[in-house]
């Protein structure tokens, strides 16, 4: 197991898959892609990006979101894992695809928090998107 995919959304549990992460990879001596997924910009595609105001706040939450991602990469570079932060802007599980193939992934962690029915319907779950659409084996660890 060569090359570890690590998924994060930022909506807690992070320190859970780090963890759970540094675990296995260093018992395999694996190299670990830490990736996330920000949404789209712009939202709607077709319109325009909106007024200056709403494209610096944008900004600088992906500049926020970076650098949580870049303090776990240096977390796991600390402990002697191999780490690349990632991130990409698109749709969560069809950008995860694209990259763990590109990356030749062996093993995609990510995390899994119960939701309602409703939250369900409206944005399904990224968990069950990646195992019904990839081959590539994925751990999914419970964060609630």
């Amino acid at each position: 197991m060569k090359n570890i995919l690590l998924s994060l959304d930022f909506n807690g549990g992070e320190t859970i898959l780090v963890d759970k992460t540094l675990e296995i990879s260093k018992k395999f001596n694996s190299k670990v892609w830490l990736i996330h997924v920000a949404s789209p910009d712009p939202d709607y595609v077709g319109f325009d990006a909106g007024p200056q105001s709403v494209r610096d706040n944008r900004a600088n939450q992906l500049r926020e979101e970076h650098q949580k991602l870049q303090d776990f990469a240096n977390e796991l570079t600390r402990e002697s894992i191999k780490c690349e932060a990632l991130l990409i802007q698109g749709s969560t599980v069809e950008t995860i695809l694209k990259k763990a193939e590109k990356l030749n992934i062996d093993l995609i962690i990510i995390g899994h928090e119960i939701h309602d029915f409703i939250y369900k319907a409206l944005f399904g779950s990224v968990s069950e998107g990646l195992i019904k659409k990839t081959n590539i084996p994925v751990l999914v660890v419970p964060i609630d």
